[in-house]
């Protein structure tokens, strides 16, 4: 069974090595990486290319992140798609194949994992521990949501469901985890452990003005999918970050 990859790049050079050296060293084998790359003006397609492993790159003008990924996923072939930042990577060589084996179950839709952010110019130093847990539907309605670089889906239900909503700035992954899980009942499987390593400096929680903004497209999300939270929900979200910081 393969799985496809999807990496969104513009002017990456000074992470996106860490990515694509992340998959390459991969012990699970059946891997699609797909690149997609908004025209970038520095060295990323250059250092894209010493990697004979990239299936596909395609470079053009894009609509921002969530349209790259869209393209990503029309351009998919494996049975399941995960997508991976440009400044994120994989925390071990396994990772993959222990999403693999959590897919061997066929009732099993979507796996995910844990996530740690960690210092943009020290990767070594964690600054944010992203503990998911188990799943449950109301969840969400208390805030909760899986980090997206560590949630993995078969292809077949971005079929059923549809691309990324790019009329969302920043939540666009939280809709369409919304839209999978919650409102068509994905089944979801639970790997308890550290998947992927994020850099730090996130847009949503730059500035309270992005922070509100945020909360206004977190609130669409649910609008788009007809489903009602609490009037609490969107501001828990934010709130369960703070508890991520501590326990790191």
């Amino acid at each position: 069974m393969k799985i496809t990859i999807i990496t969104a790049t513009y002017n990456s050079a000074a992470t996106v090595r860490d990515t694509l050296d992340c998959i390459a060293r991969q012990s699970y084998q059946a891997v699609e990486h797909i690149i997609v790359d908004g025209l970038s003006t520095d060295n990323t397609l250059e250092i894209v290319k010493e990697f004979p492993h990239v299936a596909q790159m395609v470079s053009g003008k894009d609509k921002g992140i969530y349209d790259a990924m869209n393209k990503g996923l029309k351009l998919a072939t494996g049975e399941v798609v995960g997508i991976l930042n440009s400044d994120d990577f994989y925390d071990n060589p396994e990772v993959l194949s222990r999403v693999m084996t959590a897919f061997s179950d066929p009732s099993v839709d979507v796996v995910y994992g844990d996530l740690q952010y960690v210092k943009k110019n020290n990767v070594y130093v964690v600054t944010r521990n992203w503990k998911s847990g188990q799943y449950k539907k109301k969840y969400f309605y208390y805030g909760w949501m899986p980090p997206h670089p560590a949630f993995f889906v078969r292809r077949k239900i971005y079929e059923e469901v549809g691309l990324f909503n790019t009329d969302l700035r920043s939540a666009a992954d939280y809709e369409m985890m919304l839209r999978i899980l919650v409102r068509h009942n994905a089944k979801a499987s639970y790997i308890p452990s550290v998947l992927v390593k994020m850099r730090a400096g996130g847009m949503s929680n730059a500035s309270l003005k992005n922070r509100l903004r945020a909360n206004r497209e977190d609130r669409k999300a649910w609008d788009l999918n007809e489903l009602k939270p609490f009037f609490f929900t969107t501001w828990l979200k934010p709130m369960r970050k703070i508890i991520q910081f501590i326990t790191r």
